[in-house]
């Protein structure tokens, strides 16, 4: 494939869709169509499209969420079931949690959804207040998660 075409091609999706790449993302493709590395632009293409990129949220909760139970079950189901690393909030007296989550796209999204459900059982009631988007920090090498 022409390296024009490919240039043309990014810059059309870039306009056109403001999600569909980062900064970071386009300038390592810049960096490899002047290199003349057209293949590996091609690769990072439909990489970037399946979900399997790094993505990072921050979600705000609110309700019964200061629990060790409430805890435990974002602790299992970021950690351990969808290998995400990030935090939450330690423990305070008030009705609300910071959590933030990276990992693939995929994975973070399943669990913003189940963060949505609000109910995870014993009658405890949470709700999303908000959700951020932000860039992945890499500072995190699990998902930690204070119990009180």
């Amino acid at each position: 494939m022409n390296v024009r075409k490919i240039a043309s091609f990014i810059t059309f999706l870039v306009v056109t869709s403001k999600t569909w790449l980062s900064v970071t993302s386009f300038s390592n493709i810049a960096t490899n169509l002047r290199a003349g590395n057209a293949r590996h632009v091609e690769t990072h293409l439909s990489m970037s499209q399946d979900g399997s990129d790094l993505v990072a949220r921050r979600i705000i909760v609110t309700g019964d969420v200061q629990g060790g139970y409430y805890r435990a079950c974002v602790l299992n189901e970021a950690g351990r079931f969808r290998k995400l690393v990030g935090t939450m909030s330690p423990p305070d007296d008030s009705a609300e949690a910071e959590i933030y989550v990276e990992g693939k796209k995929k994975m973070v999204d399943g669990f913003v959804r189940w963060c949505q459900r609000g109910n995870v059982g014993l009658s405890q009631v949470t709700t999303v207040k908000e959700i951020f988007e932000e860039d992945p920090t890499g500072l995190y090498d699990g998902f930690y998660a204070k119990t009180k």
